[in-house]
Formats: structure tokens, sequence, C-alpha cells
């Protein structure tokens, strides 16, 4: 089991920066791959970024490649969002979730909203 909390939400300027962490409990943190998730009001939750267990491969949306990096650190069993140039689409909740190994994201955290004024 793997208890998840993000942070680092908040509003932002079009064109700004943020930074979102997710800090994960257990001691198996290594073995989940861990991902990001936004949703927008009324729409479904989309998936943003991921990231593998030991972080050597990553793949994102097509609508944040190139200003998104995912990055984990399994010593502190954190995982962070660093998102550049932010757009107003950009805007909603923020989860960070994880999947065991090749299984699908069974744990999620609770979000944190993201707002882009323009």
């Amino acid at each position: 089991q793997v208890q998840l909390v993000e942070s680092g939400g908040g509003l932002v300027q079009a064109g700004g920066s943020l930074r979102l962490s997710c800090a994960a409990s257990g001691r198996t943190f290594s073995s989940y791959r861990m991902g990001w998730f936004r949703q927008a009001p009324g729409k479904e939750r989309d998936f943003v970024a991921a990231i593998t267990w030991s972080g050597v491969r990553t793949n994102y949306a097509d609508s944040v490649k190139g200003r998104f990096t995912i990055s984990r650190d399994n010593a502190k069993n954190t995982v962070d969002l660093q998102m550049n140039s932010l757009k107003p689409d950009d805007m909603g909740v923020y989860y960070c979730a994880a999947a065991l190994y090749y299984s699908s994201w069974s744990h999620w955290g609770q979000g944190t909203q993201v707002t882009v004024s323009s």
C-alpha cells in the first residue's frame, strides 16, 4: 500500500511555472510507476505524465510535451512535476497516482488545484 499527498498547486499567470510534488508513504515506493493526471471542471480526468520505477523512462500527454517534466527521487519517496509555460488550458486539479509494476493506476492522492490566469 502507498499513500500519496500532493503539494505545490496555486495561482500563476499564463507563461509562468509551478512545481508540484507528491510525497508517498510506504517502503516499496520504487516498485511503483508514478504518474500525474489532471481534471478540469466538468471534464474527465486526463493523463499528464508518468515515470517508470527507476525513473529511466517517462512519457507525456502531447499537450504538455516540451513544457512539463516529471521526475522522482526514490530515496525521498517523492515524484515531482515541473510545469513551465503554463496555459489556461492547463488549469485543473492535479492528482498524483501510483501503479504497482505493470498494473493499473490504483492509488491516488487528494489532488492539488492549479489555476492559470490569462
